[in-house]
């Protein structure tokens, strides 16, 4: 309770500055609308249909980045973590492909893939897929020796062990790196969106309150929805992080 207090009063803060600055004559006017304005016109956004299918559209696209993220990371991690020999023959090659930025695809994305949903989400998954692989890695790495040979002993095969011994003692890793993948998968469709032209989601809305009159509170409710999912993806998988592995 006193942390959530003390949070409270962080964001009561942080909303009194955003409206000193927001109406302060050093900034040019509608430049950095207060939050009495953005909030008042978040108010009108969330009862507007297409305002309503951009948000359903990025939170959907990220669920699904996330997804097929997990299904490709954790599996290769787990092999990786767990034979040395394909592990260090696909060191350079993961180490030359990790410090791309998914931003600059964008264009090899656009030619592959057109301007379909397709391509944000593959670029998000791509963006994704690092934290969750290394986490797996690394957390084979810290695997108790004794837990495998006592599992040995008992009788249980290679894929046994991995899958009844690495994969439980990897999991909380695993989660920790799902966490931060969701945060990134966020932030690169939502770059996708603004700059490849995409035709629905908040990155499209943003660009499209940004372009023509310059709407800058309407940007910034895109921004904050966007920011608000991010939190939510957050606290939402440190909570199923804390239940499925209290331990």
């Amino acid at each position: 309770m006193r942390a959530f207090t003390r949070g409270l009063i962080g964001i009561a803060g942080f909303l009194a500055l955003w409206e000193l600055l927001g109406r302060s004559p050093l900034l040019p006017a509608d430049s950095l609308p207060p939050p009495s304005v953005v909030f008042g016109e978040l108010v009108r956004q969330l009862i507007s249909p297409d305002f309503i299918s951009h948000v359903v559209a990025t939170v959907l696209a990220v669920l699904i980045a996330i997804g097929i993220a997990i299904a490709i990371a954790v599996p290769s991690g787990l092999v990786l973590g767990s034979v040395p020999a394909v592990r260090h023959a696909t060191r350079a090659v993961i180490e030359f492909l990790r410090p791309i930025p998914s931003v600059a695809l964008i264009p090899l994305a656009l030619v592959m893939l057109g301007f379909g949903p397709e391509t944000k989400i593959t670029l998000a998954v791509y963006a994704a897929l690092w934290p969750i692989l290394f986490n797996t890695i690394y957390a084979l790495d810290e695997l108790d020796p004794l837990l495998v040979e006592t599992s040995r002993v008992f009788g249980t095969g290679r894929v046994g062990v991995l899958f009844r011994v690495a994969l439980p003692s990897a999991l909380p890793f695993v989660l920790t790196g799902i966490r931060l993948a969701a945060t990134t998968a966020l932030i690169v469709l939502v770059s996708v969106e603004l700059m490849a032209g995409a035709d629905i989601g908040l990155g499209y809305f943003i660009m499209e309150a940004r372009s023509g009159p310059g709407r800058m509170d309407q940007v910034l409710v895109g921004t904050v929805v966007a920011g608000v999912i991010g939190v939510l993806l957050n606290n939402g998988l440190e909570r199923v992080r804390r239940r499925w592995v209290a331990w």
